[in-house]
């Protein structure tokens, strides 16, 4: 760094070139930073508005900077707005997601790492073919399944309920966990199998003792993946589920939607923050073995 200094300051040419370089790096990073901008004003048009007062935002413009400092949307998106019929906030919607969202995720992701070490370590014939049929689920919108799943919910007494949406979720999400798993297990070396099966483990004693201890760089990508995919998603919670039983990704939209003529903007913009709080936090704690586990995994 020191010689490349020395030459810009004494060779012409050089010195010209180091301009270059240093512009062409301003011209990068400004471009960047200008789409970076662009990215977070929404973020930053949200978190704002859900502390401004209402007349202020209706003065100013959704996109102001705030003049004004109050906590009072947040509370009434929390317990004293009136959502998909009921008057008692977001808070229902809330807890109904945590209720389906935790359960969904460790089934689908338990169910999922025995069909990976089932389809990678039990080999048996037309293995290969039925792990191909079950990743057509990854590619599948879930658009195609409401109707079957409308008829099976109806049938085994599990419409509008929350029970439901863990079905389907669970269910829904067996593709991407044993797609995850089972990559990640064709790894593991067959000849430790087979020295477990020669000391006398079975299935079982194989899976708890030797494959779950190697497997927390999967299962943390696989948790993560499933519950900010099950908090998310909207189309088999409006179409499943009503009123007090609908998860919080409903309930957002039918706040505003439902309440048009009075633009509740503040009290808007504060459920949306209270909602995406769950899957921020999954992110700030495991985001690094989230992106070590995808390393791992593309390494394996």
């Amino acid at each position: 760094m020191a010689s490349a200094t020395y030459a810009a300051a004494v060779d012409p040419s050089a010195r010209a070139a180091n301009l270059r370089y240093v512009a062409a790096r301003l011209g990068v990073y400004a471009f960047l930073g200008f789409f970076a901008v662009i990215y977070l004003l929404p973020l930053f048009v949200i978190v704002s508005n859900s502390f401004r007062e209402l007349p202020e935002i209706a003065k100013n413009g959704l996109i102001s900077w705030p003049y004004s400092f109050s906590l009072k949307a947040w509370s009434q998106a929390w317990s004293h707005y009136c959502v998909a019929g009921t008057c008692e906030g977001i808070q229902r919607n809330f807890f109904n997601s945590l209720e389906m969202t935790v359960p969904a995720t460790i089934v689908s992701t338990l169910l999922g790492a025995i069909n990976g070490y089932v389809l990678s370590k039990w080999r048996f014939p037309g293995s290969e073919t039925l792990f191909a049929c079950m990743t057509l689920g990854v590619f599948m919108p879930g658009q195609i399944s409401l109707l079957p799943w409308a008829f099976i919910l109806g049938s085994i007494g599990l419409s509008n309920s929350i029970a439901g949406l863990i079905l389907v979720h669970i269910v829904q999400g067996l593709s991407f966990t044993t797609l995850f798993c089972r990559n990640y297990y064709v790894s593991i070396p067959d000849d430790l199998i087979k020295a477990a099966r020669i000391d006398g483990a079975g299935f079982w004693r194989i899976f708890w003792k030797i494959i779950l201890p190697l497997s927390p760089p999967i299962l943390i990508v696989t948790v993560i993946w499933q519950f900010t995919g099950i908090w998310n998603e909207y189309l088999f919670g409006v179409v499943f589920t009503g009123g007090r039983q609908q998860p919080i990704t409903a309930a957002l939209v039918a706040l505003q939607t439902g309440q048009m003529n009075a633009h509740p903007y503040d009290i808007a913009s504060a459920a949306v923050l209270i909602g995406a709080v769950p899957p921020l936090l999954i992110y700030f704690f495991g985001g690094k073995y989230f992106v070590r586990g995808l390393t791992q995994g593309a390494i394996k």
